[in-house]
Order: structure tokens, then C-alpha cells, then sequence
């Protein structure tokens, strides 16, 4: 993977938020890399229950302060950042005083979904793409993981598919078994129509339950990694239908190996 750039695009990250296979996996694949030669940026938004002082976030001023477009309403951007102890790995936050300011991930306390997720969603993915697009860093391949980073391949695909930045970059999405039991808010398929997505682009997410949303991303992608030992039945059907290139579950002691090859052989070749 020598000088491959790898961009890293995640809903968890550990040491930023607990342990899970998403937040994991999304630490140890950059690790991996950047420790065979290739460069790598890790994404994740910057949710309010991230301790910043404790893991020294501070404002990247020249990357702050643009506006992006949500539904017709203008959400200042702000950019942060941190770097992993000891990993030599910095990781860029996405943040906007709507959308993550909670103390919160996901849901609130009684587990009541945020009603704004998949507007929180579409601005992650808007986000990491200007923000690339600032640092003028074209990555070989996009890496996914986790349900709210996985707009990401349908805006690259469309929204931003005569952006040269991005023109040779392949994306990876990664399915993990813990996704959400209901929908996000039905107005999300009207929200996208509104940055001039096509609806065949979007058919899918008229349902924008998890099974729905993770097959938008993965028809977005160039390859597919699973990264639980266990996806739905719904998702793993959807997989053996699929012309592209998938990997199949391996665990953390053993994925190095196989994601090298897998990035170099499957996805870049």
C-alpha cells in the first residue's frame, strides 16, 4: 500500500467514541495501513458527547466556515481536529452547533431516534466531501463504515461526480450487523431530490429504514467488505445478486492481510 491514499469515512471511531465493530474497525484499518506505507484520513462527526478537552480537539480555522445546503437551509461547517496517541493519525471531526451539539449519538435517552438523522447524514457526507476537497488530497479509495457515513457513495456518485478531485477514487463500503430498527424521516427521499438527485438514484431510500439505505450505498460503491461475523439475511441476499467485488467477514486479529490484498487486488486493479 505504499503511498496508496486511503480515506477513512465513519459514523465511530475508537478512541472518540466506545468500543463497537464499527468504531473498531474503523481505527484499525487506517492503523493498518498507514503502518504498510500508505497515507490515510480518517472522518467522523464531531458528536457532543466526545470529550474535547480530554482528547484535545481544536478548530482548523482555514478549513472552517463555509456554509452547505441542507434542505434549502444554509448549516455553517466547522472542522476539527485530534490526533490518535501514539498512532500518528490525525482524525478530522465534522461539526455543526445543529445537528451535533447534543450530548449524543444517535438517539436520546429513552432511545427515541433524532428526527434530523438523516439531515445530520446528508451533511457528514456534504462535509468530508468539501473538506477533501479543501485539502486538495485525492485518495486512491474512499472507505465507508457505519449507516450514518454511508450517503457518502450516493453524493460522490452524483451530486459531486464531475468533481476531478475525485475522478480515479474507488469506494469501499463496509456492513456491520448493527444498524437501526426504524426508519429515518420520511421526508429524506425529497431532501436529496432537492440537491438534484435524480430519483433512480434514490429509489431505495423511499423506505429509509437501514437494509434500505445500506443498499443505496453499497449500489454507490465499487466493492463491498462485510464487517460482521452476522449481517441480516435481508443484506446477504442482496450480496449474492451483487457483479462487484466483496469480502468476505474476517475478525480483527485476522483482517490485515486480507484487506491489503483485498484494496489492491479487487479495488484498485
Amino acid at each position: 500500500m505504499k503511498d496508496k491514499r486511503i480515506l477513512y469515512v465513519s459514523s465511530e471511531v475508537i478512541p472518540y467514541l466506545p468500543e463497537t465493530e464499527i468504531s473498531s474497525m474503523s481505527f484499525e484499518a487506517p492503523r493498518m495501513v498507514n503502518n504498510n506505507g500508505g497515507q490515510i484520513r480518517i472522518f467522523m462527526p464531531r458528536y457532543g458527547n466526545i470529550n474535547e478537552r480530554r482528547h484535545q480537539l481544536h478548530e482548523v480555522i482555514r478549513l472552517s466556515g463555509m456554509n452547505l445546503v441542507i434542505n434549502d437551509l444554509d448549516m455553517p461547517l466547522i472542522i476539527k481536529v485530534a490526533s490518535i496517541p501514539r498512532e500518528r493519525m490525525q482524525v478530522y471531526f465534522i461539526d455543526n452547533e445543529d445537528y451535533f451539539k447534543r450530548k449524543a449519538t444517535y438517539a436520546d435517552e429513552d432511545g427515541n431516534f433524532f428526527d434530523d438523522n438523516d439531515e445530520r447524514a446528508i451533511f457528514f457526507a456534504k462535509g468530508v466531501i468539501e473538506t477533501v476537497k479543501k485539502l486538495n488530497w485525492s485518495p486512491d479509495i474512499i472507505h465507508v463504515h457505519g449507516w450514518l457515513a454511508s450517503f457518502l457513495p450516493l453524493y460522490l456518485r452524483t451530486y459531486y461526480r464531475n468533481e476531478p478531485l475525485f475522478e480515479n477514487s474507488k469506494i469501499v463500503t463496509s456492513l456491520y450487523e448493527n444498524g437501526f430498527d426504524n426508519t429515518l424521516n420520511k421526508e429524506l427521499i425529497n431532501k436529496i431530490k432537492f440537491d438534484g438527485i435524480d430519483e433512480d438514484h434514490i429509489a431505495h431510500l423511499k423506505t429509509p429504514d437501514y437494509f434500505n439505505i445500506m443498499k443505496s450505498a453499497i449500489d454507490h460503491s465499487d466493492a463491498v467488505i462485510v464487517g460482521s461475523k452476522e449481517i441480516s439475511p435481508n443484506l446477504e441476499t442482496y450480496l449474492k445478486n451483487l457483479e462487484k467485488p466483496v469480502l468476505k467477514y474476517h475478525n480483527k486479529e485476522e483482517f490485515s492481510q486480507a484487506y491489503l490484498d483485498f484494496y489492491q487486488s479487487k479495488v484498485l486493479d
